[in-house]
């Protein structure tokens, strides 16, 4: 196993995420009513909602999401810069953070909360796919020596955060909850403007139409690649390869349909169906 992951409980993570930080995230952060948290499986569409409850929060006004890196605006709680940011900000108002933690590893302290989670769900095999690019992109990742490594690694979750189906497995639960929001990658594809609308009635926020059209905007795929704030261009060698292009790479639902052979798209819905099969499959409004 590489030496660039730490295993803390069982699941791997990148190098940036020590067994310190993963045991105070889990143990001792305090969670608070306000807080709004954006919970995702890695390549999930994770920036995409960021940049959207950012927006919303600025009433589509761009000047903040152009002006504060992502990670500074929603900080990684799993991290120790993000768990230093929440620190600061305890006193100035409801807290917006991120997170990529299985449940059995997010802080204790929100399941007795009022706190709000987005939790959005990608197609798995769309996952993957982005996966298998963005660790060409990022240092603190092992590459995969082929697809097909890259397939198998994926499908048995020895890869960072542990297993998707695990993981999804996991947090579906709390769907019924009135704290918990459930977005997917490919409705917001398919509709933007509702899903949008959507947010805003969890988050209690009313946006004039102007507002929403802003949002929709500023969130667009073009304009989140262009924007250095969040394309994580800015970020240093250490940490990613710029060489190999921008983070944000197509933006699309189906791509896995470019790289799965028949045989591997047949063994994922096989093993889609043993593992999901007793949920509710419109919970997974994708093509399989």
């Amino acid at each position: 196993m590489s030496s660039e992951y730490t295993k803390f409980e069982g699941i791997l993570f990148p190098k940036c995420f020590t067994m310190k930080n993963l045991k105070v995230s889990r143990d001792e952060f305090v969670v608070k009513d306000t807080d709004v948290v954006v919970v995702t499986y890695p390549k999930s569409g994770t920036h995409w909602v960021i940049e959207i409850v950012s927006l919303i929060r600025s009433k589509g006004d761009n000047t903040w999401v152009q002006s504060i890196p992502i990670w500074n605006r929603s900080p990684w709680i799993e991290t120790d810069q993000g768990q230093l940011l929440l620190s600061k900000k305890e006193q100035n108002g409801p807290r917006f953070y991120s997170s990529h933690l299985p449940i059995q590893l997010f802080p204790k302290s929100y399941f007795h909360s009022k706190a709000k989670i987005i939790y959005v769900i990608r197609n798995p095999k769309d996952v993957m796919v982005s996966f298998y690019h963005f660790t060409k992109l990022c240092k603190f990742y092992e590459t995969a020596e082929s697809f097909s490594q890259a397939f198998e690694k994926f499908t048995q979750g020895t890869v960072p955060f542990g297993s998707w189906f695990d993981h999804t497995r996991g947090w579906l639960p709390l769907r019924e909850k009135e704290n918990f929001l459930i977005l997917t990658y490919e409705e917001l594809l398919q509709d933007l403007r509702g899903n949008v609308d959507k947010i805003c009635h969890f988050l209690g926020t009313t946006l004039t139409e102007e507002e929403i059209n802003l949002v929709i905007k500023n969130s667009s795929f073009s304009a989140m690649k262009a924007n250095n704030m969040c394309n994580h261009s800015i970020l240093s060698d250490e940490w990613i390869d710029n060489s190999q292009g921008n983070m944000l790479r197509k933006g699309i639902a189906g791509d896995w349909k470019n790289h799965f052979t028949v045989a591997q798209s047949e063994a994922f819905d096989k093993l889609f169906q043993e593992r999901m099969a007793e949920l509710d499959q419109r919970l997974f409004p994708w093509e399989q």
